[in-house]
C-alpha cells in the first residue's frame, strides 16, 4: 500500500490517467514543483481546489477543507455561494436552504459518491451534513456516465474522511460558540476526529471516528402585504359598497384572476359591471407578519475502517448518521384591509391615497376588520443511518473491481399545533409601501369603551380563543444496494481506461399523516387558558408576548400575543378534551416499492499527449408499485443516457473542455401519491375551498446539456477559467390544477380549486460563467499573501406553460423566466494568507429572480420575484501554537431586509414581504495532534 497526500495522489493520477504533456516532461519535477504550492490556510485550500479541478475528466469546482475539522465556513452551503456558477438563497432560520447551479435549483447530492436520502425524499439537504465531517466538496456541472444519472443542475459530491487518508495517528478536537444577534443566543458547535493506521502481520489497519454536535438559536421577523384586489371607487353603482372589494370566485366574479401581469393599474382603469364600465381601485386585501423562532440541533458521526490484508485486497466498513432535532414557534398577526358588506364603513373613514397617476391605494383607512393571532408549534426528529461494505480488488497493475453493498433507514417525524385568535378590530390605518417595501400599520382604540385599548396587540382581553389545528406526520424510508464497478487499462495507445459497472437498488417510501381540528364555543382567550387549567394543564405559559417586533425596521406595533404552540404540545390532550375530540392515529397516504437498475460504460481517450476525453452509456430503469390506501398503480420508466466530453491541453497553461451530456429527474415520492386533502376557506370574502394532491402518473424530467470551457492556469496557486452552455428541459413539473364541486366539511357546497403536479413544461437555459483565484508574486514582504477569489454568471432562461379552460382545452401558452433563475450574480472574496493568521472577506451578490407563481385563482399580477440579494462575510483565522488555532468569523454583516413582491417589474406598487434575519458572528478553537 502507498502512504501518500492528497496532493500526490492528485498528481498520480492525472499522470496515469491523462499523461499531460507538461507532467510528462519530468515527473520528479513537476510533482515537487506542485508540492511546493501545498501550504496552508486559505490559499492551500484554493491550491487543492484549482488542482482538482486542472486534473479533472470533466468540469468541476471544489471546495477542500484547509485543515483537518476546518472547513471553511459555517457550514458547506455558505461556502458554495463562491463557487462560480452556483446561487444560493432561503436564509431563514439561520441557514442557508436552496443551491442551484447554474440557476437551476434541482442539485442532487451525493456522499462518497453514494445516494443518500432522508425520509421519504430522493435526497439529502446539504445543510443536513456538518461541515467538520468533509473533507472535499466537488460540484459536477458535466456529469461521466459512471456517475448517478439524477440532478439535471450538477452533482454535489460529499466527502468524508478515511483512515488511510492520513499517514499515521490524527487527532481533531474543535469547539465553536456562534451568536445570533435577533435570537440572541450563544450555541455551541463541537467536533472530534480520531484517526489511526497499523501494520500488521495481517495486513495494514486504519480506523476513524468523526463526531459532530451543532446546535442553533433563530429568530427571523417578517412583514407582508397581500395580493391586490380590485375595489370599487366612492362613485360605486348603487347596489355596492363605496371602496368595497370587487366580489371574486374561481368561477365567476367582475375580473379575471391568474393574469401574469395583472390587471391594468393605470388611473381611471375600468371593469364591466352589468352593463357599464366602472372604475375600480387596486388595493390589498390583507396585511400580515410573523416572528419564526427556532431551536435545532443536528448530531452526527462516521465511522470508517479500512483494511488491506495485501497489497492488491482492500476492505471497507463504514457507518454514517445524520440527526436532526427541531422545535419551531411560529407567532403570525393578520388583518384584513377591507371591510365587510353593510357596515357602512366607508363613511366612518377618509378616502384612499392613491400612487400617482396609478389606481393602486398607496395607504387607507379600514373600518371594523376582520382579523386573528395565532401561534403555532412544530417538532421535527430525523434519524438517517448508512452502513456500508465494501471491497477493492487489484489482482493485475491494470485491472481494479469494486463491489459495495449499502443499507440505509431514515425516519422523519413531525408535530404540528397551533391556535388562532380572533376578533373584529375597530378599525385601522394602513400604508402598503410606507416607502422601503415594507408595509405600516396602526389599529384604533374605539374610544367608547374605556377598559380595553383595541389598538393594544399584547391585550388578552381584545381576543376570542378560535380554532385549534392539530397535525402530525411521518415519514420512513429504506433501500438496499449493490454496486459493482471495473476498471480495466489495456494495453491500446489511444485508451486510457475502460471502465462498467452494475447498480440494483429497493427502495421503500412510506408516509402517515394526521390532521384534526376543532373551535371551541364562544370563548375568549383567557377563559380558554382558565378551562385548560382545569383540565389539569400547566397554570403558566399559555400566552406567548412578542416583543420587538421588527425591531424598530417597521411601522408596527412593538409586541402582540399569541397561543404559547409549544405549550399546546405539552398539553395537548387537556387542550382537545376542552375542544372535544380525542387524538386520532396516523394514517398512511402512500406506500412506494421502488426497483432501480443501472449499467453504465465509458472509455477514456487520448489523440497524441494534448487529447484527452471520456465517452459513455449509461442506462436506468425504475419501476414503481404504489399503493395509496383506496388506490394503487404501476410506475415505469426507462432511458439510455449519452456522455461524451473531450479536454485539449491547447498549452501546458491552457486546457479546453466540451462536454455533451444527458440526465433526468425521477419525480418525488410526495408527488406521486393521488391522495386528495381538502381545504374550506378560511379567510372572510374567499368563496372558494382549496384541495392538493399528487399525480402516479408523472413521469421524469429530462436535461440535454452542452459545455464548453476554457482553463488558463497562468501562475502556481492562480487560474483564470471560463465556460458557456446550454441546457434544454423537458417535462418540467409545475403545478396544475381544475374546479371540483363538492361538500366541504362545513356541509357547504361550493367549487375548490385541486392542486397537482403534472409534466406540463419546456424550458432552456443558457449561459456564461467566469472564475478567478489570484495570489500576485513579487508583491512587498508585507503584502505579501494577498488574494482574490472571484466568479460571475451571466444566465439566459425561458419557460413555456399551458393556460387551461375549465374544460381542460389549452387556453394559451404563457413564457416566463425559469423559477429561481437570476440573470446574473457575482461573488469576490478578498484574501490575505500569512504564516500565522488568514483573513477573508467575501461579497454575494445576485440579481433579482422569478420564483414561483402565486395561486392563480386571485393573484394580480401573478407571478412572485424577489429583489436582488447580497451578503458580506467575514473570517479570521490565528495559528497559536503549531497545534492550536482559534478563529473569529461573522455573517450577514450587511444586515439586509431580504423582500420580494407581485410582477417582474413593479416592486413599488404590488411589494409582497419583507424579511430580516440574524447578523451571526462566532468564536472557535481547534486543537490538532
Amino acid at each position: 500500500m502507498f502512504k501518500c497526500s492528497l496532493i500526490t495522489t492528485a498528481v498520480a493520477a492525472a499522470l496515469t490517467l491523462s499523461a499531460q504533456q507538461a507532467i510528462a516532461a519530468d515527473v520528479e519535477n513537476e510533482a515537487e514543483e506542485i508540492e511546493v504550492i501545498e501550504v496552508s490556510g486559505i490559499r492551500g485550500s484554493l491550491n487543492k481546489a484549482l488542482n482538482n479541478k486542472r486534473f479533472a475528466m470533466q468540469i468541476v469546482d471544489s471546495i477542500v477543507a484547509e485543515d483537518i475539522g476546518k472547513f471553511p465556513d459555517n457550514n458547506v452551503v455558505e461556502a458554495l455561494q463562491r463557487v462560480t456558477g452556483v446561487q444560493v438563497t432561503g436564509r431563514g432560520g439561520g441557514e442557508i436552504s436552496t443551491v442551484s447551479i447554474r440557476g437551476l435549483n434541482d442539485v442532487h447530492t451525493t456522499v462518497n459518491g453514494r445516494d443518500v436520502f432522508t425520509g421519504t425524499g430522493r435526497s439529502v439537504a446539504i445543510q443536513d451534513i456538518p461541515a467538520s465531517l468533509l473533507s472535499t466538496v466537488d460540484v459536477y456541472k458535466t456529469r461521466s456516465a459512471s456517475q448517478v444519472e439524477r440532478g439535471i443542475a450538477g452533482l454535489i459530491d460529499i466527502k468524508t474522511h478515511r483512515p488511510f487518508n492520513f499517514d499515521g495517528s490524527k487527532v481533531v478536537l474543535a469547539t465553536r460558540a456562534n451568536y445570533a444577534d435577533q435570537s440572541k443566543s450563544v450555541d455551541p458547535n463541537v467536533s472530534a476526529l480520531l484517526s489511526n493506521r497499523w501494520d500488521t502481520d495481517l495486513g495494514e489497519f486504519g480506523a476513524l471516528v468523526n463526531f459532530s454536535f451543532m446546535r442553533s438559536n433563530t429568530r427571523d421577523d417578517g412583514m407582508i402585504a397581500g395580493a391586490a384586489f380590485p375595489y370599487f371607487t366612492a362613485n360605486s353603482p348603487s347596489e355596492h359598497q363605496p371602496y368595497k372589494i370587487m366580489n371574486f370566485g374561481p368561477a365567476s366574479g367582475y375580473w379575471s384572476a391568474g393574469l401574469t401581469n395583472g390587471l391594468p393599474s393605470a388611473a381611471g382603469s375600468t371593469l364591466n359591471v352589468g352593463d357599464e364600465q366602472v372604475e375600480y381601485l387596486l388595493a390589498r386585501d390583507a396585511v400580515f407578519g410573523n416572528v419564526a423562532e427556532s431551536t435545532r440541533e443536528r448530531p452526527a458521526f462516521n465511522i470508517s475502517l479500512q483494511w488491506a490484508p495485501t497489497d492488491e485486497l482492500e476492505l471497507l466498513a463504514e457507518g454514517f448518521y445524520t440527526g436532526y432535532r427541531n422545535e419551531q414557534q411560529t407567532s403570525m398577526w393578520f388583518t384584513n384591509t377591507f371591510e365587510e358588506s353593510g357596515n357602512n364603513g366607508n363613511l366612518q373613514i377618509d378616502t384612499p391615497s392613491v400612487v400617482e397617476g396609478t389606481n393602486v391605494i398607496n395607504s387607507r383607512q379600514v373600518y371594523a376588520p376582520n382579523g386573528f393571532q395565532s401561534g403555532d408549534a412544530s417538532t421535527g426528529k430525523t434519524d438517517s443511518y448508512l452502513y456500508a461494505l465494501g471491497a477493492k480488488w487489484m489482482p493485475t497493475d491494470n485491472f481494479t473491481l469494486d463491489t459495495e453493498l449499502l443499507i440505509q433507514q431514515s425516519k422523519f417525524h413531525s408535530e404540528f399545533l397551533a391556535q388562532r385568535f380572533d376578533r373584529k378590530a375597530y378599525g385601522l390605518d394602513v400604508n402598503f409601501n410606507a416607502g422601503d417595501g415594507t408595509p405600516s400599520i396602526a389599529f384604533w382604540d374605539d374610544p367608547a369603551t374605556a377598559n380595553i385599548d383595541e389598538s393594544n396587540m399584547a391585550d388578552t382581553a381584545n381576543w376570542l380563543a378560535g380554532t385549534v389545528y392539530d397535525n402530525s406526520g411521518t415519514g420512513e424510508g429504506d433501500s438496499i444496494t449493490l454496486t459493482m464497478d471495473a476498471e480495466w487499462t489495456p494495453d491500446i495507445d489511444f485508451i486510457d481506461n475502460i471502465k462498467w459497472g452494475l447498480k440494483g437498488e429497493k427502495r421503500g417510501a412510506q408516509n402517515y399523516i394526521r390532521e384534526q381540528s376543532g373551535s371551541p364555543i364562544s370563548m375568549t382567550a383567557d377563559q380558554f387558558s382558565t378551562a385548560l387549567i382545569a383540565q389539569g394543564a400547566a397554570s403558566e405559559g399559555y400566552f406567548r408576548t412578542v416583543q420587538d417586533y421588527m425591531f424598530g425596521r417597521a411601522d408596527v406595533f412593538d409586541s402582540y400575543v399569541v397561543a404559547d404552540g409549544l405549550y399546546l404540545v405539552a398539553n395537548g390532550d387537556a387542550m382537545r378534551s376542552v375542544i372535544g375530540y380525542e387524538r386520532e392515529a396516523e394514517k398512511q397516504t402512500f406506500d412506494i416499492q421502488e426497483t432501480s437498475y443501472a449499467a453504465y460504460l465509458t472509455s477514456q481517450y487520448r489523440f497524441g499527449e494534448v487529447v484527452t476525453g471520456e465517452l459513455g452509456l449509461r442506462y436506468v430503469n425504475y419501476e414503481q408499485d404504489m399503493n395509496f390506501g383506496t388506490s394503487s398503480a404501476i410506475g415505469e420508466a426507462s432511458k439510455l443516457l449519452p456522455s461524451f466530453s473531450l479536454n485539449w491541453d491547447i498549452t501546458s497553461e491552457l486546457v479546453g473542455r466540451v462536454a455533451y451530456t444527458q440526465t433526468l429527474r425521477m419525480p418525488e415520492f410526495t408527488a406521486l401519491n393521488s391522495t386528495q386533502f381538502w381545504y374550506d376557506p378560511l379567510t372572510e370574502g374567499v368563496s372558494y375551498g382549496t384541495g392538493n394532491g399528487g399525480n402516479p402518473d408523472l413521469k421524469p424530467v429530462e436535461s440535454t446539456n452542452y459545455d464548453l470551457s476554457l482553463e488558463w492556469y497562468f501562475a502556481a496557486g492562480s487560474s483564470v477559467y471560463g465556460a458557456v452552455f446550454k441546457r434544454e428541459l423537458s417535462g418540467i413539473v409545475l403545478n396544475g390544477s381544475k374546479i371540483v364541486r363538492r361538500t366541504g366539511e362545513d356541509d357547504v357546497e361550493r367549487d375548490y380549486i385541486l392542486n397537482a403536479p403534472v409534466n406540463d413544461s419546456e424550458g432552456e437555459l443558457s449561459g456564461v460563467e467566469i472564475g478567478l483565484v489570484y495570489f500576485p508574486t513579487d508583491l512587498p514582504k508585507v503584502l505579501d499573501g494577498l488574494g482574490v477569489q472571484a466568479s460571475y454568471t451571466q444566465l439566459d432562461s425561458s419557460q413555456s406553460t399551458k393556460d387551461y379552460n375549465d374544460d381542460g382545452s389549452v387556453k394559451n401558452i404563457i413564457q416566463s423566466k425559469m423559477a429561481g433563475v437570476s440573470d446574473s450574480s457575482y461573488s469576490v472574496v478578498g484574501i490575505y494568507d500569512k504564516e500565522l493568521f488568514d483573513i477573508r472577506i467575501s461579497y454575494v451578490w445576485r440579481e433579482k429572480f422569478y420564483t414561483h407563481d402565486e395561486a392563480k385563482f386571485f393573484a394580480n399580477p401573478l407571478q412572485f420575484w424577489s429583489l436582488p440579494e447580497q451578503s458580506v462575510d467575514f473570517q479570521l483565522n490565528y495559528d497559536v501554537t503549531e497545534n492550536l488555532a482559534i478563529s473569529f468569523d461573522a455573517r450577514n454583516l450587511l444586515d439586509d431586509k431580504y423582500q420580494n413582491h407581485y410582477g417582474e417589474d413593479t416592486p413599488e406598487l404590488f411589494n409582497f414581504s419583507s424579511a430580516i434575519y440574524s447578523r451571526e458572528f462566532g468564536l472557535g478553537a481547534r486543537y490538532t495532534f
